[in-house]
């Protein structure tokens, strides 16, 4: 199966499947000398690790991330970093009575269709285990942007319940399991989800990520954008159906001048913008404010109600799909999309070094 790498100059591809032996991601482009072992990437696979509450799917997996090659004496070579993550707790034996049939809303139909094939076992290759490998990517993309460059991550919305932007506090999100920057919408979130899990149900979210200390001139235009590859990132993520960057869609209702971010000059001689429609992005290059983005995940596929389907004898069937799944999937994709974009913004960022070398 082609395209299972992303990026140009900082570019991983991972491998594996959910249900196999092991996950991994082989990363090329990463500069030598750079500070990296398994303690600088633990951290970041533990916060996107499946079974830590009763919201997220019960699958117990270490995700113990392993470097296969690489580094040497605790530094990288600018060789290939290899890693390794194995699977530990597959209940293969869960999906025997749908082996045969095509969930709604999951890549089943089109796998088979498209290969003739497919590992219906948790989903294969189309499982969201393999995020885990992105996650550990973007683990050492943060290492090359450095503390200056700071990606963080929140859900802003699961089903129709919203947090208050007014109250949003980026230490709070490590204070819950749902990665909300808002205390008051985590005691609602958790009884709504109560009530999603109970009924063998599953909810979409809307995830955002803020990139902040981003210099001026990260892109390439015009098919190279800085906001087109971090959309592309993040709509290649298990579930996502919809990315927007700034304001994005809203940007509909407004007018030309409520939509202008108007520039004023600072006592240091700099720049400064009024207010950031454009997300921290334009004409494809950063501009120097943050960079926002926002993406949509649809509902986890798998779920207990019974759906009407077809199976691969083309016979009109009934399923439910047995096992361990996450009621909202969308809470895991947080720290998934903080790594695509750390990853998009690694790869440009080198990329700008290429062409500063080169003048």
């Amino acid at each position: 199966m082609a395209s299972n790498a992303f990026g140009t100059q900082f570019r991983f591809t991972t491998w594996g499947e959910s249900h196999g032996p092991a996950i991994g991601v082989v990363i090329d482009g990463c500069p030598p000398l750079i500070p990296l072992t398994e303690a600088d990437i633990q951290p970041w696979l533990d916060l996107r690790r499946p079974g830590q509450s009763k919201y997220t799917t019960q699958r117990q997996e270490a995700d113990r991330v392993r470097i296969m090659s690489g580094t040497f004496e605790g530094v990288t070579t600018g060789m290939p970093i290899s890693m390794m993550i194995d699977n530990t707790d597959m209940r293969s034996k869960d999906y025997d009575d749908i082996k045969d049939k095509f969930r709604p809303g999951h890549a089943d139909y089109t796998y088979q269709m498209k290969y003739g094939i497919r590992d219906y076992r948790g989903g294969g290759r189309s499982s969201a285990r393999e995020t885990a490998c992105r996650v550990a990517a973007g683990a050492v993309a943060r290492k090359i942007l450095g503390d200056a460059i700071k990606v963080r991550g929140a859900v802003v919305q699961i089903g129709a319940h919203k947090i208050d932007r007014a109250r949003w506090d980026w230490a709070e999100v490590g204070n819950n399991p749902f990665f909300c920057p808002d205390a008051a919408a985590v005691p609602v979130w958790a009884d709504y989800l109560d009530g999603i899990r109970k009924n063998g149900s599953s909810i979409g979210a809307i995830v955002e990520v803020v990139a902040s200390g981003v210099p001026v001139g990260l892109g390439e235009p015009v098919y190279d954008k800085l906001d087109s590859d971090i959309a592309r990132g993040l709509m290649s993520i298990n579930a996502v159906k919809g990315v927007e960057i700034g304001d994005g869609f809203a940007t509909a209702m407004l007018s030309g001048e409520d939509n202008a971010d108007e520039m004023r000059m600072q006592a240091d001689g700099t720049p400064a913008f009024l207010s950031n429609h454009a997300g921290g992005v334009l004409g494809g290059i950063s501009s120097g404010q943050d960079i926002v983005a926002r993406f949509a995940v649809k509902p986890t596929s798998s779920i207990l109600q019974s759906r009407q389907t077809v199976d691969a004898a083309g016979q009109e069937v009934d399923i439910a799909t047995k096992g361990r799944h996450d009621p909202c999937v969308g809470i895991r994709a947080a720290p998934v999309g903080e790594a695509m974009v750390a990853c998009v913004l690694a790869d440009h960022l080198l990329r700008q070094r290429s062409i500063k070398a080169g003048n």
